[in-house]
């Protein structure tokens, strides 16, 4: 039966007994899903790389809104799904989240068989991926439900460490998948890659057949089979204090198109706002916080207004703002995941950028697109990072259920303090050389080390939050902090990208480093000073 109606996973014989088989079932179904989005909503980062080793007609500047634009949508549509398991259930949320991401993929499979495909089809398409980041909000929630307080370090661990392998499982099969028709007539045709490319075992020389299309296409062998098994396996659990006025699935799924709409029209009027008019903006260069903030509070009190059981359930869960640990878990998580899901995002284009092109002067002024014949491929290496980072999430949750969240999180913190400034470092340096492939291993090897704090941060804020937050509180500030910090994946590229245009990328990790900083001090003053409401949970 779908619906359960007694649920006390802290009552251990009835943990021994039914919850733990359950539990188990819809995490493992989660994952995969999970993972299933996070490829859908970052496979721009891959494409837009892959777009112009093709030779596609779209000015950089143009082609690189796409990450923008799907970061932005993906990061706005986690406020809503922050507050789906309550208003819809957990299983219809997770099936019907999952079965929207058919849409992108599917439409970039078809749009990216042909050059001269307008840019507007493209940002549309990366607008709908947004839908596969608004995924983790609701997931996260709904298995925090699941399980008792002592496991919910290793198990959101798990869920969101596993689902994040989206991310290097979408660079891994990516480039893998264009390089051959796996979809023989049905797939189209190939195009002739007009400079290299690569995969992870490998460059390709131009002249080569590529089928990008397949960056879409590949994702249908997966969230089909995705959507069959979370309907046909997974729970909506009826307890008073999680989902227990969901109705029918088919109002639940009316309810959560509703409040995706609301995210995607605060972020439509964002991205328009924020982006030139060549690439279908305004042209009115609002300064992105700005924006962001507009973004954001739009999108909270846009749900606010919606009518009937909508507004009173989210004005009962909306109790988590009146809780100054909301903000302080919002800006600790947003070190972490916002670092990892923004570096994500930008790691392929800042290797490309600085690597990929040798740096010289010419009449006394530095230039800096000089393709450089011995620089490393992105997509042979922007994959590891990501990689990282979600393999180590969940060593985070377990080390964290045992020492303390807050401890493990302040050595992250220290960390990737010095890491960013070791990447800044070497950024400078290579990008004022002609030979920038000589800094590249320490270059890699710190943004590694960036990568997997963030990874083992990531799995001590869950263990926190679980610790601070009363049962009915946790699922929702899990949304809501994932909300805020996934807008790394728009503000972090963008900073790269404004820096790369100024010559000077390394002061994007300088600032950086000053942020992390700052989440040192404050964690330490709200979970580690003795005397503190919550020492190290």
């Amino acid at each position: 039966m779908s619906d359960i109606y007694d649920w006390s996973p802290e009552n251990s014989q009835f943990w021994q007994s039914r919850g733990s088989k359950i539990a188990s079932r819809n995490l493992w179904i989660s994952i995969p899903s999970l993972l299933a989005g996070f490829a859908v909503w970052l496979y721009w980062g891959i494409i837009t790389v892959q777009m112009l080793n093709l030779g596609f007609p779209i000015a950089k500047s143009e082609l690189f809104t796409l990450t923008a634009i799907a970061g932005l949508t993906g990061a706005t549509l986690r406020i809503p799904s922050s507050f789906f398991i309550r208003l819809c259930g957990g299983r219809n949320t997770i099936v019907f989240t999952t079965a929207l991401l058919i849409i992108p993929a599917l439409g970039a499979g078809i749009a990216l068989q042909d050059r001269d495909t307008p840019l507007w089809i493209f940002q549309l398409l990366a607008l709908l991926s947004g839908l596969g980041g608004g995924n983790f909000a609701s997931s996260m929630s709904n298995i925090s439900f699941f399980f008792p307080r002592e496991k919910q370090g290793l198990a959101l661990g798990l869920n969101a460490g596993l689902g994040n392998f989206g991310v290097t499982t979408m660079q891994i099969l990516v480039p893998l998948f264009m390089t051959f028709g796996a979809f023989g007539a049905m797939g189209g045709d190939p195009m002739t890659l007009v400079s290299s490319s690569g995969t992870l075992i490998g460059k390709i020389p131009a002249g080569s057949p590529a089928w990008i299309q397949n960056a879409g296409f590949l994702w249908l062998l997966i969230l089909v089979p995705l959507v069959l098994a979370g309907w046909f396996g997974m729970n909506n659990i009826r307890t008073e204090e999680v989902s227990p006025d969901i109705g029918n699935p088919a109002s639940a799924f009316g309810r959560m198109t509703l409040m995706l709409g609301i995210g995607f029209l605060t972020a439509v009027v964002g991205l328009w706002l924020l982006l030139p008019e060549s690439a279908n903006g305004s042209g009115w260069g609002v300064p992105k916080e700005i924006v962001l903030v507009f973004v954001i509070f739009g999108t909270v009190y846009g749900l606010k207004l919606l009518p009937g059981e909508i507004r009173s359930s989210l004005n009962r869960q909306y109790r988590i703002f009146n809780h100054k640990h909301t903000w302080v878990m919002s800006v600790i998580y947003t070190m972490t995941f916002g670092s990892f899901i923004g570096y994500s995002a930008a790691f392929p284009l800042a290797i490309k950028v600085i690597f990929g092109y040798s740096h010289v002067a010419v009449d006394g002024v530095m230039t800096h697109s000089t393709v450089n014949v011995n620089g490393p491929s992105a997509l042979m290496y922007a994959w590891m990072g990501p990689f990282i980072g979600a393999l180590i999430r969940p060593v985070g949750g377990w080390i964290a259920d045992r020492i303390g969240g807050a401890l493990v999180t302040q050595v992250c913190a220290l960390v990737m303090v010095v890491s960013a400034l070791g990447v800044s470092y070497y950024m400078e340096a290579a990008y004022a050389s002609a030979t920038p492939e000589e800094y590249f291993v320490p270059f890699f090897l710190l943004f590694l080390v960036l990568f997997a704090a963030t990874g083992i941060g990531n799995g001590s804020t869950f263990r926190t939050i679980a610790m601070v937050f009363p049962k009915e509180q946790a699922g929702p500030v899990l949304g809501w902090t994932s909300a805020v910090a996934a807008y790394g994946a728009f503000y972090i590229p963008k900073v790269f990208g404004e820096q790369i245009k100024a010559t000077t990328p390394e002061y994007a990790l300088v600032g950086f480093a000053v942020f992390y900083a700052l989440c040192l001090v404050i964690n330490y003053w709200y979970y580690l000073r003795k005397g503190s409401e919550f020492y190290n949970p």
